[in-house]
């Protein structure tokens, strides 16, 4: 993995720090996209002042919230190593599933984990024989 990969993994891994119901799970950087698999979990109401819910202590982010965070703080990161303020670096949508047993959520883990192994066969690698026209993540 080169600088901007790890751009990426770093941005990944502190997301919770700032969602705090977020759970990471699985996650892989390849060369021209991202994989990661996340659990939002359930935040215990915050009794505040005068037995009213605290307006903040509890609010629950979505996942469109958090991806699109991630994406805008990757992707500045990364601009600010390369030179290139306000680049676009992601694609502009995301492919999400809600993960429904155990069964699918080890088949989505296995997934993730071989997917540098098939890195060889994308369009996208310019050692296949693709376009290799950069990133499509």
């Amino acid at each position: 993995m080169n600088d901007l990969g790890r751009v990426v993994e770093d941005v990944w891994t502190r997301l919770p720090n700032h969602y705090p119901h977020l759970e990471l799970d699985a996650f892989v950087v390849m060369p021209n996209h991202f994989h990661g698999l996340v659990f939002l979990k359930p935040i215990a109401p915050v009794v505040g002042e005068g037995l009213k819910p605290s307006p903040t202590a509890n609010r629950r982010h979505g996942l469109p919230e958090i991806v699109r965070a991630f994406k805008t703080f990757s992707a500045r990161c990364i601009n600010a190593l390369r030179g290139t303020p306000g680049r676009r670096l992601w694609q502009r949508s995301y492919h999400d599933r809600i993960v429904r047993d155990e069964t699918e959520r080890d088949r989505l883990r296995e997934y993730i984990a071989s997917n540098p192994l098939r890195w060889h066969l994308d369009r996208e690698n310019p050692a296949s024989g693709g376009p290799g026209d950069g990133p499509r993540t």
